[in-house]
């Protein structure tokens, strides 16, 4: 596995570096902002704790599923536990539906999703008595009509190569972290990847990407911190191109939804990639780390405005009380949900499935 540097002296290419000073010239192009300090919520948990697959006694233990379920844990128990506190043979009247209805909106739901949830169960079963399992089973119910036609797998378009797909999100959320595990499903199923460490003003993501990298089979392309980014996408697009690959993947600098100049340099990222295709970033993924609850909107908001962000992947779902979040940003956005993730094992970020994961939510095997 091979690590493009481009950290200087003589390039393999050097006809790619002149094409991307001269974009850099260019009177649409605003020169590289300087960055702005950004705060490090969390830093992004090391991939040698992550890359090796669950256990045999772990896997049978439940595999997947039973994964999901235990990850989900401390969503479902606030679920759960508030259910089971307001139902116990008690008639679902308007008191009833009210009560679940804030309960729903305390579990990050969101007001529309709470609202429609507890609309169709009183629909199915006003004025009836029942009991905390038949509520959870319902509820179960309307939360995976809602997530079901957003649950979709990232899936590319091979027809063309590369496939690009830009990662993009704040500091912290799991971007590196979720690329590298992609690229390890992808490699599995036989796919060429190269990954471009695009967050070139942390040299710790940078070495993160590498070892995700090594690990993979993927080779990285990478340069001195602070390098322009712009320029390294453009580099990377035009390697990935050289050798035919299946899949790039850029990884960006975690950047605050509030730095207006650091979005523009993620929309010069964009106007670059296009000068050599004009079809690229062919997907936008957008990682959010589910611990930030509601706050996850206006992030979805101000991403989705920037780069047309086309699908999002939810991290740290394992972490959490506020898995409930999910229902909402389904509801709202209808932005198709890629991947979930609940725990630190490569196994552990999976295509978003809706009927377990409404299940699992709800503290439903």
């Amino acid at each position: 596995m091979r690590i493009f540097g481009f950290l200087g002296g003589k390039k393999d290419k050097p006809e790619v570096a002149d094409e991307v000073a001269s974009e850099a010239a260019d009177a649409e192009m605003p020169a590289e902002p300087e960055p702005e300090p950004e705060p490090e919520p969390e830093p992004e948990p090391e991939p040698e704790a992550g890359l090796e697959p669950a256990a045999d006694g772990e896997a049978a233990a439940g595999g997947w599923l039973g994964r999901l379920k235990s990850g989900l844990t401390k969503s479902s128990s606030r679920l759960s536990q508030g259910i089971g506190g307001l139902f116990t043979k008690r008639r679902l009247d308007d008191e009833a539906l009210e009560d679940l209805q804030d309960l729903l909106i305390s579990a990050d739901l969101g007001v529309a999703a709470a609202g429609r949830v507890t609309a169709r169960l009183s629909k199915a079963r006003f004025g009836q008595d029942v009991d905390s399992s038949e509520v959870k089973t319902a509820l179960a119910e309307e939360i995976a009509a809602i997530l079901a036609p957003v649950a979709r797998p990232l899936q590319p378009e091979f027809s063309h190569r590369p496939h690009v797909v830009l990662v993009v999100g704040v500091n912290g959320a799991g971007k590196t972290t979720t690329i590298g595990k992609m690229a390890k499903q992808f490699r599995d199923q036989g796919r060429s990847v190269l990954l471009a460490a695009g967050d070139t003003f942390r040299a710790a993501a940078v070495e993160q990407l590498k070892v995700w990298g090594e690990r993979t089979g993927s080779p990285v392309i990478a340069r001195e911190t602070g390098a322009d980014s712009a320029g390294l996408a453009f580099d990377a697009l035009a390697e990935a191109r050289r050798r035919g690959d299946d899949l790039l993947f850029i990884d960006t600098a975690g950047r605050l939804q509030n730095k207006a100049d650091l979005m523009e340099e993620l929309r010069k990222v964009v106007r670059v990639i296009r000068k050599q295709d004009e079809t690229a970033p062919h997907d936008v993924l957008l990682v959010l780390d589910a611990t930030v609850g509601q706050n996850a909107h206006s992030q979805v908001e101000v991403f989705r405005d920037i780069v047309d962000v086309s699908g999002l992947v939810l991290t740290k779902l394992d972490g959490t009380a506020r898995g409930g979040v999910l229902v909402a940003l389904a509801d709202r956005f209808a932005l198709p949900v890629h991947a979930i993730g609940i725990g630190e094992k490569v196994d552990d970020l999976r295509p978003f499935e809706a009927g377990a994961f409404a299940r699992s939510l709800v503290g439903l095997d």
